[in-house]
């Protein structure tokens, strides 16, 4: 087989079907729906297909992968659309020949930045994937000039969080595409043309289960009859969403609705029927309209000396004019606040009357 041949493309909107089905029947794992950000692949030679390969949004979480990239856990949900995990590759049966999966790895590499960047309007800097060593040893990786970093703990994903007990741990291969990439990744601040969003951070358990503690001595507004939730929850809640980058009532909703049960708990939500229940859209609504800005304020200048400092090495001093804040002496409100450079959050913040 003359390997200069193969060449490898996208698949084609009318041959999703066929490539599924080819992956289903043959591949051990089976076929994966194309969700979010997936690009699929397919190897021909002289127009036969001889494989199929996939890129698919990369793993929430991975301890080998973290820590061989470097990067700041704070920071690193923000990164993550950066990276992408070859979640499957497929060669087809007849076709099993010498240095054929590194030819297709090899091709993959050099046309997947500009076919990401087309495709989902950002660069893509890393590509990830795990091997089962019950099955593989990753020779064609390894072959293919990818690194080797660890192995996964055994946990699975699953609808309630994570698997309770760990199975088969996962070889861990990542390969650069491009020369800088680990670098570009653990930097404090993240270069404009690698931003894919707003600012966001990801929360460990350790600080969902921190948050509701520093609202708690903060008086509750509401009335005492209908209280489903405790303040002290609805805020942690609340602050998480907004650290995670969540802006609005609704999205606010949305991020609390898509935590699972462990985090759930860990927010102390109220347990029914055997399964915690989160604020809804009203509730968060209500407590943000009624609670006394001052003391959410210092609640979470707290948390945030508490958990959020350490990463900045400079910060900037920004001051605004309230333009329909007056008070009862007819004078304007003034805000003062100190900002990160590098982890964008407020250190402190000060308002003041001045005379005009």
């Amino acid at each position: 087989m003359d390997l200069k041949q193969v060449l490898v493309r996208p698949v084609h909107q009318s041959e999703e079907k066929r490539y599924q089905d080819l992956m289903q029947e043959y591949h051990y794992l089976g076929s994966l729906p194309k969700i979010s950000e997936t690009l699929w692949y397919i190897a021909t030679c002289l127009n036969e297909w001889v494989a199929l390969i996939s890129f698919s949004a990369p793993a929430l979480k991975c301890k080998a992968r973290d820590h061989w990239i470097g990067w700041d856990f704070r920071h690193q949900y923000d990164r993550l659309k950066l990276l992408t995990n070859n979640s499957r590759f497929l060669i087809l049966p007849d076709w099993h020949y010498p240095n054929l999966a590194s030819r297709i790895l090899s091709l993959c590499h050099k046309r997947l930045c500009q076919d990401w960047q087309e495709s989902f309007g950002h660069p893509v800097l890393l590509m990830e994937t795990f091997v089962d060593p019950m099955y593989f040893i990753g020779t064609v990786y390894r072959a293919a000039n990818w690194v080797y970093v660890g192995d996964t703990k055994g946990f699975r994903r699953t609808r309630q969080g994570y698997s309770t007990t760990a199975q088969s741990p996962k070889m861990v291969f990542v390969k650069p595409l491009q020369a800088k990439a680990q670098t570009l990744l653990s930097q404090p601040i993240l270069q404009p043309h690698y931003r894919t969003g707003g600012h966001k951070i990801m929360l460990s358990a350790k600080h969902m289960q921190s948050l509701p503690d520093f609202f708690r001595g903060i008086p509750d507004p509401r009335r005492g009859q209908g209280r489903r939730h405790s303040l002290a929850t609805v805020l942690g809640i609340v602050a998480g969403a907004v650290l995670c980058g969540m802006r609005g009532y609704q999205a606010i909703s949305d991020w609390a609705q898509s935590l699972g049960p462990k985090a759930r708990e860990r927010f102390n939500c109220r347990r029914e029927n055997g399964r915690y229940v989160v604020p809804s859209n009203n509730v968060i609504r209500d407590v943000l309209i009624r609670v006394d800005p001052a003391e959410l304020d210092r609640a979470l200048q707290r948390w945030n000396q508490a958990h959020g400092g350490g990463n900045d090495q400079a910060l900037a001093i920004d001051g605004k004019t309230m333009c329909n804040a007056i008070d009862k002496q007819g004078h304007q409100a003034h805000i003062m606040s100190a900002i990160g450079h590098q982890t964008k959050s407020c250190h402190t913040q000060k308002k003041s009357a001045l005379c005009q």
